[in-house]
């Protein structure tokens, strides 16, 4: 429950399966965590939902043996300091361009001596463990996920891989289908081409892949080249029996 082991599952390349979290009813919630993801991802940059909504759900998916990752609105050290607070495992950060924006992102979300979070751990109380355990056990327990959605930020990604203290980049496939002048046409051949390069980029630098699709044959198709942390649609669309479903072939193919 705490410390999560996620971060050595991201160290051994595990395969790493996501479902979107949809809802933020706590009995939605449980459904969700019933279906045996690895992580889920709980988005604060599209969706309505306030900080204020999420508390519960992130304690609920550490008690679940669920990492719960917060996506923020943006790259700022107020969304990403709540995030954390409020028993995220994972952040993730939309839109981060280049190396410079990268480092501030790391800034925001470390403890010194790495970072310079702020250190108050709400969630720590409501899950039964003291506050200097999550002081002691945050840089190494925690991850944090870049997105990288831009051209710009595809052209600078050998020098944004160089960073230490982010465990994760996520390409994002309709934000760069967009910025290449296609948008929405996630399997045009530049995206596809770019997320290909990418993942041979990746190869021995100790961080893992990631992606998002709808349609689980697409999952399934890039997990096969190297995208080893994989949002899976969402329950609301594949329902809990599909969800499981979809989970135990993969890990049965590619775990």
């Amino acid at each position: 429950m705490y410390p999560s082991d996620i971060r050595k599952k991201i160290s051994n390349n595990d395969l790493l399966l996501s479902t979107s979290m949809f809802s933020r009813e706590p009995h939605v919630a449980a459904a969700v965590y019933q279906t045996n993801p690895d992580w889920v991802w709980i988005d604060q940059e599209h969706s309505p939902f306030g900080t204020e909504s999420i508390g519960a759900i992130c304690v609920m998916a550490r008690q679940a043996g669920v990492a719960g990752v917060i996506r923020v609105p943006w790259n700022n050290p107020g969304d990403i300091k709540k995030a954390y607070d409020v028993g995220a495992t994972g952040v993730m950060v939309p839109q981060v361009d280049n190396p410079e924006e990268a480092a501030e992102a790391i800034q925001y979300a470390k403890y010194p001596p790495i970072g310079e979070r702020g250190i108050a751990p709400f969630f720590a109380g409501m899950l039964g463990v003291t506050a200097s355990d999550v002081i002691e056990h945050a840089n190494s327990e925690t991850f944090l996920i870049l997105q990288m959605e831009s051209t710009e930020a595809y052209e600078k990604v050998d020098e944004t891989l160089k960073l230490e203290h982010f465990e994760v980049l996520l390409v994002g496939p309709t934000d760069l289908s967009a910025s290449l002048g296609v948008p929405g046409q996630i399997h045009h051949d530049r995206v596809e081409q770019i997320m290909s390069d990418v993942a041979t980029k990746m190869k021995g630098t100790g961080k893992a892949l990631a992606t998002t699709f709808g349609d689980p044959e697409d999952c399934r198709r890039w997990i096969g080249e190297g995208y080893r942390m994989m949002n899976v649609s969402s329950v609301l669309a594949l329902g809990t029996e599909g969800t499981r479903k979809y989970f135990a072939e993969f890990r049965e193919q590619f775990g």
